[in-house]
């Protein structure tokens, strides 16, 4: 079984025979971690580092190891990070997001899944959706969490379609006056509520 310490897991979880182990992030992951990131938003994301949006990658200990309520999972694979998924305690906040979506989703009872990134070479292997189901299985062993909440960039090719196949739409900002942000925010069912979709992994200790 996997063990659990101030509700993260400590269970590696070996992916199929493809040689990828989903874990919780420790100290010496988050240089492989980070680049995973940046390589994203410069690549992906097209944005490059803005310090507003993305000061969390900088510090990813501060913000996703040290709070007890948030997480950061890694998946590793022949000794390089090549994926990563994280949780923070805080909902979307406006400005820049539209009033009525923070009101729905209060940091303190929200849990926000971020930072859900893949190399591109290590996509279509369902590890965006593992990373999802462990992050909505951490929320619910943290406590005090009510949704699950996420938005996402359409621009970036396949996020879209990922997202919608997984979560249910609460506002797609393209849609309003001026066209907001151009993001898509979403709602996920908390585990229990409604299951994700995807293939089954076998536990292995954590390294």
């Amino acid at each position: 079984m996997a063990g659990t310490v101030a509700g993260r897991t400590d269970a590696g979880r070996a992916h199929g025979d493809a040689g990828y182990v989903l874990r919780t992030a420790t100290a010496d992951d988050l240089g492989g971690a980070r680049a995973v990131m940046l390589d994203t938003v410069y690549s992906d994301l097209k944005s490059g580092y803005v310090p507003r949006w993305h000061a969390d990658i900088i510090d990813l200990q501060a913000a996703y190891l040290r709070p007890e309520r948030c997480t950061l999972l890694v998946v590793e694979h022949r000794g390089e990070i090549v994926a990563t998924g994280a949780v923070r305690d805080r909902g979307p906040q406006a400005p820049p997001n539209p009033a009525w979506v923070a009101e729905r989703f209060p940091s303190g009872t929200t849990a926000q899944l971020c930072r859900i990134y893949v190399r591109p070479e290590h996509r279509r292997h369902g590890l965006a959706r593992q990373l999802v189901r462990e992050l909505g299985e951490f929320a619910v062993r943290a406590g005090g969490y009510e949704a699950l909440y996420l938005h996402t960039d359409p621009a970036v090719p396949g996020a879209e379609p990922f997202w919608r196949s997984l979560a249910r739409e609460v506002c797609d900002e393209r849609t309003l006056p001026g066209g907001g942000q151009g993001i898509v925010h979403f709602e996920l069912p908390m585990p229990g509520a409604a299951s994700v979709s995807g293939g089954a992994v076998r536990t292995t200790p954590a390294s």
